[in-house]
């Protein structure tokens, strides 16, 4: 079973994803970490060469296509990008068959996570000053009705508001099998329907 979960950036798609995969025993695999693995240079060098969000899509799309098609680990978490349900994404998850989420949570919740990078995708400490708090949150909101059309593809809608990052593996985890328990490994304490317990 392939997990995609898909929301926008710092909604908290690859904590959730890799705490999940841990819970599940599964491979996790981040979307952007691996376009970066694959072409040898970072997400905004590969997009300014490439030009449009267009192009950069469907080169991404070879990586994700990998990703989805890899017989190693078949079972996997993958965290996408905001849009990971656009065009060239989507029709490599439909032909994979993975079963798709969408992560909301409320823009401030958001905005508290918001982490900056430089052009290389290393980190920078920034502190916002209320002015930018307030951009950068109108940014948020933006994102949010942009990619909310795509987001709505999903297969499961999950909000995540007030979670936190157990409530919210939870959540998704006890979503997962109550629909998909045929297809998930069994817990500890449950019994394993293949072995008759």
């Amino acid at each position: 079973m392939k997990i995609c979960l898909v929301g926008v950036s710092c909604v908290g798609k690859t904590t959730i994803g890799r705490r999940l995969a841990e819970r599940l025993g599964y491979a996790f695999f981040d979307v952007d970490t691996a376009i970066e693995d694959y072409f040898g240079t970072s997400i905004e060098r590969l997009k300014s060469a490439l030009l449009t969000e267009y192009a950069f899509r469907q080169k991404a799309a070879l990586v994700l296509k990998r990703l989805v098609s890899q017989q190693e680990k078949p079972q996997c978490v993958i965290a996408l990008p905001p849009s990971g349900l656009m065009d060239h994404y989507a029709r490599v998850l439909k032909q994979g068959k993975c079963v798709t989420m969408a992560l909301h949570d409320r823009p401030e919740n958001i905005l508290a996570r918001i982490t900056f990078y430089d052009r290389d995708s290393h980190p920078i400490h920034k502190v916002l000053t209320a002015a930018e708090k307030a951009y950068y949150l109108r940014e948020i909101t933006a994102d949010i009705t942009y990619f909310g059309t795509s987001h709505r593809k999903a297969h499961w809608q999950v909000d995540i508001a007030g979670l936190g990052i157990e409530g919210s593996v939870a959540k998704i985890e006890a979503l997962l099998r109550e629909h998909y328990a045929d297809r998930l490994p069994s817990v500890e304490g449950e019994p394993d329907r293949e072995r008759g317990g």
